[in-house]
């Protein structure tokens, strides 16, 4: 049965063998909702280093997979329980698909809830996501987006944005404490960096490119640290900026050789990773984090906080599905040279790709 107003089939941008471009589809739109399902009109979907994991085979995804973990949209049907949200609102999908409720994950404390083994999927990386014209999410996860937040703003928040959002909320450190990022120019980097200088910790940036160190400057940290000076060397620029001590926290952001191990060799005991002459002889604590515990309060709270503190995401706008392989490439093209800053974002729907040409003064 159809949906008012709403297509029976639409294009999506989809994962079809591994290790190959995406393929353009023309699917059937999802019109039959459980319970709890928000079927959204997707806004602006964003691109993550994820995507690339997916598409490589990392997560054994089934294909064909709709690609993109990161998006937003307005409401054009709810699920018979849901209760949070109408048609009409503006909302941002959360990553976990369809928890079963009866686990003793679900049962539990709210911090394990994204982590039940019977979860449906994760949307865009092991069930369908934000890369098509619409998607469905699931209405426990997901968070209705502030009105004066802008959907390209929103979109890279459901992923990025709440996965150092809730490394922070890990480190649990107060204003005046002082936390490191490693990575701190990239995607999440750039937005931690913002988080964290809005709560008032000192802010320590590390990373190995130029745009990444110039990156995290403009987006708050105190102090940028280039990594490319070697381990031992930012080891004495942090001491020289503590006090001697190292800092109370790192996050480690990059997934580069080194990059937990200096993470850890920064931290002041107790607290970070792995060389076991770091970890035993120091005290040394690691804490993995899954998006965000809490995660539908962390995201309501997160998104709230950057509508206060007016927390910016560089971005990098494509309009139109069709535009993703080209989005794709420049990615690829940029990481390779070290020159990638920001999110790349996908701005989806007609009426919005307007609006954003008309805000950054885009013709044609």
């Amino acid at each position: 049965m159809g949906i008012e107003n709403v297509p029976n089939h639409m294009l999506a941008a989809q994962v079809v063998e591994y290790n190959k471009p995406y393929a353009f589809n023309t699917i059937p739109t999802p019109t039959s909702l459980s319970e709890y399902d928000l079927l959204l009109k997707v806004k602006v979907a964003s691109l993550c280093h994820t995507d690339g994991m997916v598409s490589a085979g990392s997560f054994s995804t089934r294909l064909p997979c709709t690609a993109s973990h990161e998006g937003c949209g307005q409401v054009v049907a709810v699920g018979a329980s849901v209760k949070d949200f109408k048609k009409g609102d503006r909302v941002m999908a959360g990553i976990p698909f369809h928890r079963c409720g009866h686990c003793p994950d679900c049962l539990g404390p709210a911090e394990f809830h994204h982590y039940c083994p019977n979860l449906g999927g994760h949307l865009g990386v092991t069930t369908h996501g934000a890369f098509a014209e619409y998607m469905l999410c699931d209405a426990r996860e997901s968070s209705p987006i502030p009105d004066r937040m802008t959907y390209e703003t929103a979109a890279p928040m459901a992923c990025a944005g709440i996965t150092v959002w809730g490394g922070l909320v890990n480190a649990g450190l107060k204003a005046g404490e002082t936390v490191a990022l490693v990575g701190a120019g990239g995607g999440l980097g750039h937005l931690g960096c913002q988080f964290a200088h809005a709560q008032g910790l000192q802010v320590i940036g590390i990373d190995a490119r130029d745009e990444g160190l110039d990156l995290a400057r403009k987006s708050g940290a105190d102090v940028v640290i280039d990594a490319r000076i070697g381990k031992e060397k930012v080891i004495e620029e942090v001491k020289k900026v503590t006090d001697q001590k190292g800092v109370d926290s790192a996050l480690t952001l990059s997934d580069a050789p080194g990059a937990a191990a200096l993470a850890c060799a920064i931290t002041k005991p107790p607290e970070v990773l792995v060389p076991y002459h770091e970890l035993i002889f120091r005290d040394i604590r690691i804490h993995g984090s899954l998006i965000s515990p809490r995660l539908k309060t962390e995201s309501v709270r997160m998104l709230d906080f950057v509508a206060e503190h007016d927390i910016t995401v560089r971005t990098n706008p494509f309009f139109g599905l069709k535009e993703i392989p080209r989005l794709v490439e420049k990615r690829i093209q940029l990481a390779h040279s070290g020159k990638m800053a920001g999110k790349g974002v996908v701005i989806v729907d007609e009426d919005e790709i307007k609006n954003v040409k008309e805000r950054i003064g885009v013709t044609g």
